[in-house]
């Protein structure tokens, strides 16, 4: 039932039994509906799914990594498993899941996957294997508690505090000044909705409202979990929202959950998902980073001006006075400083500032002394806690200057953003000691297998993993893939054939490649322009323009274009536009959905843009038939996490760039060049227009031993012959 309004504004709700997302099976219900009978096995499971699709058939993949799963639950090993796109894992992991005991915890990377199982797989696979289990399984989705409405943030979000929010400081805001009295009416009429919505809400979901508000407005009426009291001491905790999510999660089978949670879920001791057994990670090839980001930290001098706001009321006027200056003193070591990392220590203004930071919030802290249940504002009051406590830490850890963290200056374009950044330089170690204590995690991703070898990825993922053989084995499959070999040896080659991928293993974990059900070597051509001149320049080199051209000219259209920098973007947007009649579609010129819609129904159209382009867009069939990428997705030069890892790496006698630039290019790498074959009966070209990918014998193997096998040629000619002839049929 929603929330009921009270007198002053505030809210009360009646409180419902939190259910889950098919049912409301208890625990007890459910474990004991279980021990009757013969439990049906994953493959069961599995078969009765894809039974209950018309036009279902089993996949030999797919049945591959189901019996993989069950197998390591049993043995407690740890699984990676590269699936290709068409494989069908989701329904893979999901039908063993269901043979485990308590809650199943998936995790995914993007929105898109995590509603695709929630909105479909889930459901369909509930319905297909009620008979077998004797019940409907249930599913739940477990967001961050900012996700959520918070009844006490929106019974506080009235006029009493414009200064904490109708007002932002200056530089938060495109084009800088204070907001008028018409931005102010909006933020008011939007947090009005909110108000209205609240009274109709089951779920108090961000994602359920609809239209949605801002993030200003909602970051009005949300509470991040650092500055939540706590469900005890709480007003509002028997209805909170945030709450009814975890308990919804804690009785479900599958809890579906994101990658940024479960990485700050590890970092807080695992107090967040409910306990599980079975752990799978969707999308695995993301995980590393969000972790890091999870556990990075920064200083914004705006930052520092609303917790100071937010807190007067608590503090001494010369403690204010004391944040105010160390803000501003943060302000002015920023606007001195140029971007980039960090790499002799903190420049003296800056050290001077966190010092100054440092020392207010300790003094703020002491001031405020703890939140009691009998204070008369225990929201507020933990809200300025937990925040100066973050400054304070985060000043701490920059003056530290560990050598297990990188730190640097940030500022964007418009000049309208400027932080302090601290990150740490390898998350393996947080990884290895979080992720896999006392569950079995399953990771899987259609990229994990770089350069043919599961060995990369393992390390990223906190797992002990051997050292790559060099032996005569090695060496054969080197030639039998065409390792190094020139193209004039073999101008019509298949890559690597993904079943040949050799599996790895190590202590307590093992790998599986279940390849894909498509034809790769029928499907589609690898074209590697080795002939044009190496890229140097920032931008879009002429040569690459006029190859560019004659690719799309002879399919007229149809084309993704993925390039490494805004820059190279609109400049072969703008040669399109002046050299052909054929629509062209700019990341950044409309929102992307409707971009990526245009695309699929404009036949002849092309779509340009940069990195979100690389893994976020499917679309199947004859609306996308050429993918070309511009160069090879090596990190930025000033990416400064890349920098100061492949730098230690440097440091410690190996190759920085072998062992942290070329795998990162390999990922990316392998995520554009499946944007082409998305469905069995997809045709078309990858055209690379980076010569290295053939040229440089370092690195070019690995990176194309990363690709799908798909034909392979490094003639012009013969690449626009295919073209031509898809634009044919």
């Amino acid at each position: 039932m929603g929330a009921a309004r009270v007198g002053g504004g505030g809210y009360r709700r009646t409180v419902t039994p939190p259910r889950t997302a098919t049912g409301s099976a208890s625990p007890s219900a459910r474990a004991g509906s279980r021990r009757r009978g013969a439990r049906p096995s994953g493959t069961d499971l599995l078969a009765a799914a894809v039974g209950a699709v018309p036009g279902g058939a089993a996949r030999p993949g797919q049945q591959q990594m189901t019996t993989a799963i069950e197998e390591c639950v049993t043995s407690g090993e740890h699984l990676l498993v590269q699936a290709g796109t068409g494989t069908g894992k989701s329904l893979a992991y999901l039908a063993p899941a269901l043979t485990v005991d308590g809650p199943v915890v998936v995790s995914t990377a993007t929105l898109a996957l995590q509603s695709q199982l929630v909105d479909h797989d889930l459901p369909r696979l509930a319905d297909a294997v009620e008979p077998l289990l004797g019940r409907r399984p249930t599913f739940a989705v477990l967001k961050g508690r900012h996700h959520y409405l918070c009844l006490a943030r929106l019974d506080n979000s009235t006029e009493e505090e414009p200064e904490d929010t109708l007002f932002d400081a200056p530089a938060t805001r495109p084009g800088g000044g204070t907001k008028w009295l018409g931005e102010a009416g909006r933020l008011g009429k939007q947090i009005e909705r909110v108000r209205d919505w609240a009274d109709k809400t089951a779920t108090g979901d961000r994602d359920e409202l609809d239209p949605g508000v801002d993030d200003q407005a909602w970051r009005l009426v949300s509470m991040p979990a650092r500055e939540c009291v706590g469900a005890t001491r709480c007003p509002f905790g028997q209805e909170c929202f945030a709450e009814a999510s975890r308990a919804r999660a804690r009785e479900a089978d599958i809890v579906v959950t994101n990658h940024s949670l479960l990485a700050v879920d590890m970092l807080a001791d695992r107090h967040i998902v409910p306990p599980h057994k079975l752990l799978i990670v969707d999308e695995a090839h993301e995980l590393a980073d969000r972790v890091s980001s999870a556990a990075q930290a920064e200083l914004v001098p705006e930052l520092i001006d609303r917790t100071t706001r937010r807190a007067r009321t608590l503090l001494r006027p010369e403690t204010a006075e004391a944040l105010t200056a160390a803000g501003d003193a943060l302000a002015v070591g920023l606007a001195e400083a140029p971007a980039g990392r960090l790499t002799a220590g903190l420049p003296a203004p800056l050290r001077e500032a966190c010092t100054l930071l440092d020392a207010a919030t300790r003094s703020a802290l002491d001031a405020i002394g703890d939140v009691k249940s009998d204070d008369p504002d225990p929201v507020r009051k933990q809200q300025a806690k937990a925040a100066l406590d973050d400054l304070s830490s985060t000043a701490q850890r920059l003056l530290e200057e560990a050598e297990h963290d990188v730190a640097w200056v940030e500022k964007n374009d418009s000049g309208n953003r400027r932080a302090l950044v601290v990150a740490p330089l390898s998350v393996a170690g947080t990884l290895a000691t979080h992720l896999y204590d006392e569950r079995t995690v399953v990771a899987t991703s259609a990229t994990l297998a770089l350069g043919g070898r599961f060995d990369t990825v393992a390390r990223a993922l906190g797992l002990d993993a051997p050292p790559v053989p060099a032996s005569p084995a090695a060496a054969a499959q080197a030639a039998r893939t065409g390792a190094g070999r020139p193209a004039a040896e073999t101008p019509g080659r298949r890559l690597a054939d993904a079943a040949a991928i050799p599996a790895t293993e190590g202590p307590g974990w093992r790998s599986l490649d279940v390849g894909s059900p498509f034809d790769y070597a029928r499907q589609g051509i690898l074209y590697v322009a080795a002939h044009l001149p190496r890229p140097s320049v920032s931008g879009l080199p002429e040569a690459a323009g006029e190859e560019l051209i004659g690719l799309v000219e002879a399919l007229g259209g149809r084309t993704l274009g993925l390039f490494s920098s805004r820059r190279a973007a609109q400049q072969a947007a703008e040669l399109l536009r002046a050299r052909t009649d054929l629509p062209v579609l700019l990341q950044g010129e409309e929102a992307l959905p409707l971009l990526v819609r245009r695309f699929r129904e404009e036949r002849s159209s092309c779509l340009f843009g940069v990195m979100s382009l690389w893994q976020g867009v499917d679309v199947p069939g004859d609306a996308c038939q050429l993918v070309v990428i511009d160069r090879l997705p090596f990190p930025r030069p000033d990416e400064p996490l890349a920098a100061a890892r492949a730098a230690a790496v440097d440091a410690g006698g190996g190759s920085g760039f072998a062992a942290v630039s070329v795998p990162i290019a390999a990922v990316r790498l392998a995520q554009g060049v499946g944007r082409l074959i998305r469905a069995t009966g997809d045709r078309g070209v990858v055209a690379v227009l980076d010569s290295r990918l053939e040229t440089a014998r370092g690195y070019g193997p690995f990176l194309r031993r990363s690709l799908p096998p798909f034909w392979y040629t490094t003639r012009p000619e013969v690449a626009r012959g295919a073209l031509e002839r898809l634009a044919k049929s």
